[in-house]
């Protein structure tokens, strides 16, 4: 029934600034895309909410399935909503899950519900505005209480500066619980400048942090997405380099001293000095 939605309405509305979103049917893989401006930031796949399509957002999951006991619910919260494809997985893989997603643009809220609608049953509260802000109006209950954070805010194809810096760190890590993870998706290109920072900037925050990216990407080789998981205590790593070495999206886990050369150099960023992420090439996505 929400396929033949498609055929009837056009899956598209027009964001704060200005820019376009759409829900497209995927050309390589069962289910939809969100496309924002041209850039694809999400997939869904409706009949199998366990199929991570994106590379970096199957690592996100990878890590996410280390949390805890397997199955067990989690309290999540996702800062930038997409199409909601990780709260979807976490409901899948985690019934009975309390999860809460602040998403700034409304319009794109609503344009996903009406074209990829959410599990009736799930427990994924929808707040509008600023992810920063938001964390401040989230539920006293929750400070000290979240087991997984997820940061994956773009603004057409960048991260907003004051959503890097060691301030905002600082602000998502007073909600995590003790064994709670920060995962955070940060794009980069030739050198790994912003990616180095990052990585610097969560480490004087949280004392463990690892690295999840495509071995080119994290040589700094070509742009691509590195997903930066972070904790007060020490990660549940011991199963991830083989399932990152698997694939299907063979990927790199670092850690440890390999960390420490990393981050060698670069500074942390605060909210006196951020910079937004860098942009991608436009051909980037083309296809």
């Amino acid at each position: 029934m929400a396929r033949a939605r498609y055929e009837d309405v056009p899956a598209q509305t027009r964001l704060g600034d200005g820019t376009i979103a759409q829900v497209v049917r995927s050309q390589f893989a069962n289910g939809w895309e969100l496309v924002v401006d041209g850039t694809p930031q999400s997939h869904v796949d409706l009949d199998d909410p366990t199929h991570l399509h994106f590379e970096y957002v199957a690592r996100m999951g990878a890590v996410i399935d280390q949390l805890r006991l397997p199955g067990q619910p989690l309290t999540a919260v996702h800062l930038g909503a997409g199409a909601m494809t990780i709260p979807r997985y976490v409901e899948a893989t985690r019934p009975g899950s309390r999860q809460q997603v602040i998403e700034l643009e409304q319009p794109l809220v609503d344009l996903v519900r009406a074209h990829l609608p959410l599990p009736r049953a799930a427990a994924i509260r929808v707040r509008n505005g600023d992810a920063r802000a938001g964390l401040a109006r989230l539920p006293a209950a929750m400070s000290g209480a979240v087991d997984l954070l997820v940061s994956d805010v773009y603004s057409g194809a960048q991260t907003p500066a004051h959503l890097t810096t060691v301030e905002f760190y600082r602000e998502a890590a007073a909600l995590l619980a003790p064994e709670g993870v920060l995962l955070v998706n940060v794009a980069d290109g030739a050198g790994l400048a912003f990616a180095r920072r990052q990585v610097a900037t969560l480490q004087r925050v949280l004392a463990h942090v690892i690295v999840l990216a495509e071995v080119q990407t994290l040589k700094g080789r070509r742009f691509g997405n590195l997903v930066v998981a972070a904790s007060a205590a020490p990660l549940p790593t011991q199963w991830l380099p083989r399932l990152m070495a698997a694939g299907p999206h063979p990927a790199k886990v670092a850690q440890g001293a390999e960390i420490d050369d990393f981050v060698r150099g670069a500074t942390v960023a605060t909210d006196a000095d951020a910079t937004p992420s860098p942009k991608p090439s436009s051909s980037l996505f083309e296809r």
